[in-house]
């Protein structure tokens, strides 16, 4: 049975089994990362192949929000027209789903705010020459 495949005794989705990509190291103080935490760190993972900056970092993701195990990240795209829309929310969906701790996960698309460059990181900026 893959990860997150459902028991049908239980009928309930599985949690992933975490393996060493998901396990996230204790904090110099001793203390581990939130939930939230790891989910961010996930989804600074994840890039889209027309731009060499994650979706994070570009500031396509507007919120994520952890209610127990369950987790919602609210996000948009460059453009409605953007060639990863309809890959992409799919994408994020598994990655968080892959994060220790989190049994399930929706992705909500929005399109307001509209995205702009204003929105990027400092770092995303500098990377994509507009600082």
């Amino acid at each position: 049975m893959s990860p997150n495949t459902r028991d049908e005794t239980m009928d309930k989705p599985l949690s992933p089994t975490p393996t060493a990509d998901d396990a996230t190291p204790p904090r110099a103080s001793g203390t581990e990362p939130s939930l939230e935490e790891r989910v961010t760190e996930a989804l600074q993972q994840i890039y889209d192949p027309e731009i060499p900056v994650n979706i994070y970092a570009l500031g396509l993701i507007y919120d994520v929000e952890v209610d127990g195990s369950k987790v919602l990240v609210r996000m948009t795209l460059t453009s409605p027209a953007c060639p990863v829309a309809g890959s992409l929310p799919g994408e994020v969906e598994q990655k968080v789903l892959g994060v220790y701790g989190v049994d399930e996960c929706d992705v909500e698309l929005v399109w307001d705010p509209v995205w702009n460059p204003e929105m990027m990181s400092d770092e995303a900026k500098l990377e994509l020459g507009f600082l």
